[in-house]
């Protein structure tokens, strides 16, 4: 198709299996909403609210860096991002793909239109930890999971050519499951405001690589700055995400500025210590801050569930400065539905 629109459905589109055009997608949506499984309603309220007469989508941000706020995304902008995500992984008309992601949240949306846009043959399976469990051995060019549910699926993954991690950081001991794999494994970056991704990585490479039609610089703070005029409405996306640029397409992610600890006049970033840490560990965990009297805010370190002694030599690998004063513990992370660690709420 050349340049598509959100009235369009491609006719290489499928979805488990049939060819479907917009007419047949409404009343699959009816029929979603009227008898469909409780994973299914979503998909039906998305579709009619995609096939409707308004230019924009309402969408709920899933709150990890921020309160929960609806935004408006421009349907053709999504369109965009899907054409943009095409290019990036040489997706072709015709490709089997799996959806697998909740479609409350953009990720889950964009798998669709994806498909829609580009013609995939997409198989819709409920947004379970486990996703593949029951799949027979189906083979897919294309799949988005989430690092839990591939974490998951890794027995079955062989049978997934691409697949792209997003949704929350891919751990340093998953990142090697992956790269054992004849899967090509991705990580990306992104979030609402940008409608899903807008760089991907290589698992196993340092530098994320932004999709075509993008560009990034960083304020005065260090923090990215993302230009993309096809799928943003606003001039730029100012992020709190400290970076280190590359050159214009890439950047090494370095840590949210939010969780920046600044101890004894020492700035710490929580994400580094935790990439040092990562596999010693048998609990999710985190690195916070606690105020100290003496150093301002002192390192933490937050595990979730029942306490138990902790071997402190898995800290010899870690700066002096990066040592946690204080190991806490918590039965039950608080967590966004789609799997985030809301690192604030957990440590309350």
């Amino acid at each position: 198709m050349i340049n598509p629109t959100y009235e369009n459905v491609h006719n290489h589109f499928k979805l488990n299996g049939f060819h479907l055009d917009k007419e047949d997608l409404c009343r699959v949506a009816y029929s979603f909403i009227k008898e469909g499984e409780d994973f299914e309603k979503p998909v039906g309220d998305f579709l009619l609210d995609w096939f409707d007469s308004k230019p924009y989508i309402e969408m709920q941000t899933s709150g990890s860096t921020g309160t929960p706020k609806v935004i408006r995304v421009d349907k053709q902008a999504m369109v965009n991002s899907a054409m943009a995500t095409g290019d990036f992984f040489e997706l072709r008309s015709g490709n089997r793909a799996l959806q697998c992601l909740p479609v409350k949240y953009v990720a889950g949306k964009m798998m669709l239109i994806r498909s829609i846009i580009l013609g995939l043959d997409l198989d819709y399976v409920a947004p379970t930890s486990h996703p593949m469990k029951d799949l027979d051995d189906q083979k897919y060019d294309f799949a988005a999971m989430v690092p839990m549910q591939a974490q998951n699926s890794l027995a079955e993954l062989r049978n997934v050519k691409k697949l792209i991690v997003g949704g929350a950081r891919i751990s340093a001991s998953l990142e090697k499951e992956l790269m054992k794999l004849s899967t090509e494994v991705y990580e990306t970056y992104g979030m609402t405001e940008t409608i899903t991704h807008i760089a991907a990585k290589r698992v196993g490479e340092k530098a994320f690589t932004v999709l075509p039609h993008v560009t990034i610089s960083y304020d005065d703070r260090n923090c990215l700055v993302i230009h993309a005029p096809h799928i943003i409405a606003e001039e730029a996306v100012v992020t709190n995400d400290l970076v280190e640029l590359v050159n214009e397409n890439q950047f090494i992610f370095l840590g949210r500025l939010d969780n920046v600890i600044n101890s004894g006049g020492v700035k710490i970033m929580p994400e580094q210590v935790e990439h040092k840490l990562d596999g010693k560990i048998n609990h999710r965990f985190f690195i916070a801050a606690k105020e100290d009297a003496e150093l301002g805010e002192k390192v933490v370190l937050v595990i979730e569930g029942d306490a138990f002694d902790v071997d402190k030599s898995i800290f010899d690998a870690l700066d002096k400065y990066e040592h946690p004063r204080e190991i806490l513990f918590v039965p039950k992370f608080k967590e966004t539905e789609n799997g985030k660690v809301l690192r604030k709420e957990s440590l309350k």
